[in-house]
């Protein structure tokens, strides 16, 4: 299963993301769609699983859950919006993670691209940065990874200047 993720689109789902998403299985995102447009385009190319972010209004809030915990080719998803990342965790990702010990923690929020293994909570920790033209950050940013028979590979990063 090859999964597209993302995050903070800000209202953008454009030709460079879909052609970086064009052989995924389907796409994830964690939070801050924009508007229910951007989501429904999302929708419209591949299977979409989201959250509502902070930026989010009442109608994407009304289709898009605040977490989603899940379990793909055996390994067990929880991702929200905002989350932290190890050693410093939102504290109510913190107590989530606690509660669904996932295999695979996924947030958005901080327009930073982070991949970390946290040994503490024996996770794989990514957030995916932002991969729209909204915010602080230089670059958009998205990735793609494999999940098969419980194992997370092949991970590649896509980068473009704003």
């Amino acid at each position: 299963m090859l999964i597209g993720l993302l995050s903070d689109t800000h209202t953008t789902f454009d030709t460079p993301l879909r052609t970086f998403f064009e052989g995924v299985d389907q796409v994830w995102h964690a939070g801050d769609f924009g508007s229910m447009e951007t989501a429904d385009a999302i929708a419209a190319y591949k299977p979409l699983t989201g959250v509502y972010g902070n930026c989010d209004d009442h109608k994407v809030r009304m289709v898009y859950p605040y977490m989603q915990c899940f379990e793909i080719e055996q390994v067990k998803v929880l991702m929200l919006h905002i989350g932290g990342h190890p050693g410093y965790y939102d504290y109510k990702a913190h107590a989530l993670i606690t509660a669904h010990k996932p295999d695979l923690f996924i947030c958005g929020h901080s327009h930073i691209l982070k991949v970390i293994n946290d040994k503490k909570h024996h996770l794989l920790h990514i957030n995916p940065g932002a991969a729209g033209n909204y915010g602080i950050h230089s670059l958009r940013t998205a990735v793609r990874f494999q999940i098969s028979a419980g194992k997370i590979s092949d991970l590649e990063v896509w980068e473009l200047k704003r």
